[in-house]
């Protein structure tokens, strides 16, 4: 009778209800305006990153097609939480199933998971790039760039898939109500009337695991980047390396500050409202970022774009 209780108990969680930022209907239009605005910034410059390396047959290399991943990437990784979240700042009813709920928990940290390890593939060109200026083409061939991608992806999805699994698994009875905008592992353990999940354990150690290894590896890569930017005799050499390292960098610091602080450091005391405004930051913030700090920075992306654009100028003309 105990396993067809826990069933019906279980049964009673068809949805959940995701508090978002709760708030007169005035903040809320505010936020959604703010918020798709951004979204549509996202969307525009990641899009105009894969453009231009693809029209473009002198971005054929293996730093631009990993820019192109990455920028798909950040699409991906906004989608699978933003429309959601514009949608609950105008309607009432801020419901989302309880399979919708665990395929964006898990597209959110599988996508998450992806980017470090591509930030890390990105760490690794930029260290052969300058640090072995004369080996970089017979060791970065499109051969072994596209080993690399495949297995930022491959890894990425595959890390999370059985914990969330576990997860999904797990009785929630009673309380549907998430204070988040999305779902995350945090909310959704707390929602569980299992008192020991072990799951949530080994969720928290695989994340921490991953995002320390990987910024470890990353912060390892820019230091001997640097160590050779030093040794490099000319002033405008140096400044060039520079620039794009300090430009990698920004992405990297914000975005491994912000997951730090929410799966790394013991953050049950923070409050929901601090985890929210964290989780917006490296959810939505950096992705907008990223095509100005790895584009703009760039000569060649800017020829590139700018073909683009007028390319799409006349396109619309004729």
């Amino acid at each position: 009778s105990q396993g067809i209780m826990n069933k019906s108990e279980r049964a009673t969680v068809a949805h959940f209800v995701l508090l978002g930022f709760p708030g007169p209907w005035k903040m809320q239009i505010t936020l959604f305006s703010v918020i798709f605005l951004v979204y549509m910034l996202t969307l525009t410059g990641n899009l105009a990153i894969i453009c231009a390396v693809w029209w473009d047959h002198r971005l054929h290399t293996p730093m631009y097609i990993l820019l192109a991943n990455f920028s798909f990437l950040e699409i991906w990784y906004v989608t699978c939480t933003v429309p959601n979240m514009l949608v609950n700042f105008l309607w009432k009813t801020k419901t989302i199933s309880f399979s919708g709920c665990f395929t964006q928990f898990y597209f959110f940290f599988s996508l998450g998971t992806t980017e470090c390890f591509f930030l890390c593939i990105m760490a690794y060109d930029r260290y052969l790039a300058i640090c072995h200026p004369l080996h970089y083409p017979s060791i970065m061939t499109g051969q072994l760039c596209g080993i690399l991608v495949s297995l930022c992806w491959f890894i990425g999805f595959l890390a999370y898939s059985i914990p969330i699994f576990f997860i999904s698994q797990l009785p929630f009875c009673g309380a549907n109500i998430i204070d988040h905008f999305l779902c995350d592992v945090e909310p959704l353990m707390q929602l569980s009337c299992d008192p020991t999940p072990i799951v949530g354990h080994i969720f928290h150690s695989m994340s921490c695991f991953i995002i320390i290894l990987t910024i470890l590896y990353i912060l390892g890569s820019y230091t001997l980047v640097l160590r050779a930017v030093l040794q490099v005799p000319s002033s405008a050499g140096r400044q060039k390396a520079f620039s794009t390292c300090g430009s990698h960098l920004v992405v990297v610091s914000l975005f491994y500050g912000t997951i730090m602080v929410m799966y790394v450091s013991p953050t049950s005391d923070n409050s929901f409202a601090i985890h929210k405004i964290i989780t917006l930051i490296y959810s939505v913030g950096t992705p907008v970022l990223n095509p100005f700090i790895y584009s703009l920075r760039n000569k060649d992306m800017k020829c590139a774009l700018h073909h683009v654009i007028c390319g799409m100028k006349i396109i619309h003309s004729s």
